[in-house]
């Protein structure tokens, strides 16, 4: 893992980050020698796109989905 004093972090932070994301591979911050972040790329992130539709086509719509599932004579709130 490259390692890389705070102060040249300070100053190259922004083109470090990107190497970071580009590159796939960790750096390590450190002060005096000593750990103290390290900066790695970022998990996967689910298209929300891809989730909304992730179920197209898993289904199918049997019957009419707009009429209650049961008559309105069964419905205690519709009696007199």
């Amino acid at each position: 893992m490259k390692e890389v004093a705070i102060s040249e972090f300070k100053a190259k932070c922004l083109a470090l980050l990107e190497q970071v994301r580009r590159t796939r591979k960790p750096i390590r911050v450190t002060r005096f020698g000593k750990p103290v972040a390290e900066i790695v790329p970022p998990s996967a992130v689910m298209d929300r796109d891809a989730w909304i539709a992730s179920m197209k086509g898993s289904f199918k719509i049997v019957g009419d989905i707009i009429e209650p599932s049961s008559d309105a004579d069964e419905w205690e709130a519709l009696r007199d």
